[in-house]
């Protein structure tokens, strides 16, 4: 049944947690992938993240001070090539 069928009267929704999330960001602090992170003031910091939870991440750079980086002001991020 997809979720646009209906079930029991109601229509079956998205779950609200994925996890891929989670799961994404473990793979870049077990692998110290680089990663280039946009905010919404435009922005862009380069660094590693070391460590996240529900609100924000850590991100370790070389030569510049480290941040904690609230998800909230972040427009989307990405692995450096």
């Amino acid at each position: 049944m997809s979720t646009t069928q209906q079930q029991g009267g109601k229509t079956a929704r998205a779950p609200e947690q994925t996890f891929e999330e989670t799961k994404f960001l473990k793979r870049l602090i077990e692998n110290a992938t680089p990663v280039r992170v946009k905010l919404a003031d435009g922005e862009e910091v380069v660094g590693t993240i070391e460590y996240y939870d529900r609100s924000f991440i850590r991100l370790t750079r070389e030569g510049e001070p480290n941040l904690f980086i609230f998800k909230h002001d972040i427009k989307y991020l990405f692995e450096e090539a």
